[in-house]
């Protein structure tokens, strides 16, 4: 009995080979950054919370801070002006033109040089138009030398006619004094009153004839008057006729059309020009003018008369505005009332600065982008800083600093002033 409870007891404690085979073994549990669907469940969250950061509320848009620029709004003195760069041009210009046309023969000056006025600058040959012009002339003497003939037929006719009136007053006197010898002769009886008669009878004829005489001579003064001034006006329109003809020999001389100096003077001899063509111009000479392009937000707002100043002090107002706008620019002339005190040059460039209106207080915004939009409405930043509504302005005069708000805002708001073209809605979210 003892020896099989030994046994059992042995059996007991040393299992047969193979029960161990049997027995369920446990595994080791891996770390949890190892478990894949624990990790694909995290990156889906994350995603899920990374685009809803990205994605803006409906009528919003999101922006980085770092390009947004901003402005407060405040209260202070508006300077109304407006900055240009003028170019310095001279006061007058006056074109050279071509009277008569032909070919350059001879050149007298060159481009840029100093000119007085009717100085010769050039000379055109035009062989047809000599040979036209000396036809034209031999006609004209022509028709001149038959109205000095008919003038000088009118002369003649004239004092053979003051011959034959001085002829009668003789005749007249000669018979009024045989008649009075003839008369105290009747008178002491030697003649008779036949004898008297015929003395009387010719001093009534020669008192007729004189007489007729006169008028006819009075008549033909009138006739030959009126033809003489014919004569007169038609020797001027001929004689007009032959200057104009030399005239035009004489226009193929180009000349300056005033004092100053020569540009744009393009000729080389060989050219041909024709009427009209331009062959340069004439700038004054220490005269100058500025001209400036404006843009056209201000064209309602320059106006002539208007006082303007250099950045070294010369004074000019505006003299003339153009409001022809050629793209989105209007030209301004400037005319000096006091010179700079350095020399000025044709084409150089001023800073000017234009006085629109008097410094006034008003509630201002500094310029930027946001006004290339329109203007009619602004971002203000909220306290937090992180997000900027839109809200309606209503803009009045601005400078290139300044910006002047009628209504809309308030003093120490915060605007954004960059350009948010982009933007869609009416609120930024800056990140």
């Amino acid at each position: 009995m003892m020896t099989h409870t030994a046994e059992q007891s042995n059996s007991l404690s040393n299992p047969a080979p193979g029960a161990a085979m049997d027995r369920k073994v446990e595994k080791k549990k891996a770390p949890w950054w190892r478990d894949k669907r624990l990790l694909i469940a995290i990156a889906a969250v994350a995603i899920a919370f990374v685009g809803w950061r990205a994605i803006p509320a409906s009528g919003s848009t999101n922006v980085d801070a770092d390009e947004i620029q901003t402005g407060e709004v405040t209260r202070a003195s508006f300077d109304d002006y407006l900055p240009v760069r003028a170019s310095v041009v001279p006061a007058t210009t006056t074109l050279v033109g071509v009277m008569s046309g032909g070919q350059v023969e001879e050149l007298f000056v060159q481009d840029g040089a100093l000119v007085t006025k009717g100085q010769p600058l050039a000379r055109l040959a035009n062989p047809d138009l000599e040979l036209t012009v000396l036809s034209q002339e031999a006609q004209i003497a022509s028709q001149l030398g038959g109205v000095a003939g008919e003038n000088l037929g009118i002369q003649r006719s004239q004092v053979d006619r003051a011959g034959q009136v001085a002829a009668a007053e003789y005749d007249l006197v000669r018979a009024r004094r045989d008649l009075d010898i003839r008369q105290q002769l009747h008178d002491k009886g030697f003649v008779s009153d036949a004898g008297v008669k015929s003395y009387q009878e010719e001093v009534d004829y020669q008192t007729q004839r004189l007489a007729q005489l006169r008028r006819g001579r009075a008549t033909e003064a009138g006739i030959t008057a009126t033809q003489g001034k014919m004569l007169d006006a038609t020797r001027a329109r001929l004689q007009s006729n032959l200057a104009a003809v030399r005239g035009s020999l004489d226009a193929l001389t180009i000349r300056a059309p005033m004092a100053g100096r020569l540009t744009n003077f393009p000729l080389q001899p060989g050219q041909t020009l024709a009427p009209g063509d331009p062959a340069g111009q004439v700038d004054s000479e220490g005269d100058w003018k500025l001209e400036a392009d404006v843009d056209e937000y201000y064209l309602g707002r320059v106006e002539v008369g208007q006082k303007a100043t250099t950045s070294d002090g010369a004074r000019l107002p505006v003299s003339k505005v153009l409001p022809t706008v050629t793209d989105g620019r209007f030209r301004v002339e400037l005319t000096f009332q006091q010179l700079p005190k350095q020399p000025l040059n044709r084409g150089q460039t001023l800073d000017v600065r234009i006085t629109l209106g008097a410094a006034k207080p008003a509630l201002i915004a500094p310029v930027g982008a946001w006004l290339s939009e329109g203007g009619s409405s602004v971002f203000v930043i909220d306290p937090d800083g992180n997000h900027a509504r839109r809200v309606s302005v209503t803009l009045g005069r601005r400078n290139p600093r300044q910006v002047e708000i009628l209504s809309g805002l308030e003093p120490g708001q915060r605007i954004v002033t960059s350009n948010l073209a982009r933007v869609k809605g009416d609120t930024i979210n800056i990140r």
